[in-house]
């Protein structure tokens, strides 16, 4: 189940990103892209924390200036996860956490992912809310909608 919800994610930020791109009024909006920008945010202070590497809150606060830095920076960091989900085991979801910004919590590898899966699905909620209008089509992300097929994430 955990690595679906993940691929599931990689999938649905792909399509959502995709139908974005296809509506230039979408592709400059400045909430959706900061809206994107904070989904990657969060998403990568998980990713960086589990990983053990720093996360570098200035550098990556830096939003990109247009709609393919976004892109491109999910695209590296898809690249990243995947990495880290084929090798994953169930002994490093059960590792413990710690972030600076719950000082007295001690969280799974796994509790920090499904934040990071939770997050991005409450997101792209909002983004596609936004991105319908600003007169775009958002794709069906249903989770058991993708499980059908599984199809990966699909970047242009």
């Amino acid at each position: 189940m955990f690595l679906d919800l993940s691929r599931h994610k990689a999938y649905a930020d792909t399509a959502l990103l995709r139908a974005i791109r296809d509506v230039p009024q979408a592709r400059e909006d400045a909430e959706l892209c900061a809206a994107f920008h904070h989904i990657l945010l969060a998403n990568r202070f998980w990713l960086l924390l589990i990983l053990g590497r720093d996360f570098d809150f200035e550098a990556e606060s830096n939003a990109p200036k247009d709609f393919s830095s976004i892109a491109e920076r999910y695209r590296a960091t898809q690249a990243e996860e995947s990495a880290w989900l084929e090798r994953l085991d169930d002994r490093d979801l059960s590792r413990l956490i710690q972030t600076p910004h719950l000082p007295d919590y001690k969280l799974t590898v796994a509790h920090g992912w499904m934040q990071v899966c939770l997050h991005s699905q409450g997101h792209r909620a909002q983004c596609a809310k936004r991105l319908r209008s600003l007169g775009g089509n958002p794709p069906m992300l249903d989770f058991v909608l993708w499980l059908k097929d599984r199809p990966a994430p699909a970047w242009w």
